[in-house]
């Protein structure tokens, strides 16, 4: 699936499905926000349940881009999250 591209504050984030499986089987939905590469990227992750379709690609694409930019404010670092393994690399 291509990721999503979202502005932030002048810095483009690519946006993916995390892969990470909730408890709450395609009730909600893991995302894993990505700037940069290689040692110095940032990742961030959130989870959302979708309102409309169910597939993880689908309801990624459903987002708006205002809905897509609330989740990035409301997401937490790597380093803080077990999608992210707490930081590891």
């Amino acid at each position: 699936m291509p990721p999503r591209a979202l502005l932030v504050e002048g810095q483009e984030w690519s946006v993916y499905p995390s892969g990470h499986p909730t408890v709450y089987g395609q009730d909600q939905y893991g995302l894993m926000f990505l700037l940069g590469t290689g040692p110095e990227r940032k990742r961030r992750f959130t989870r959302y349940t979708p309102l409309g379709a169910r597939r993880t690609d689908a309801a990624l694409r459903d987002l708006s881009d205002k809905k897509l930019l609330e989740l990035f404010h409301q997401s937490q670092p790597a380093w803080t999250a077990p999608e992210g393994a707490y930081g590891a690399r």
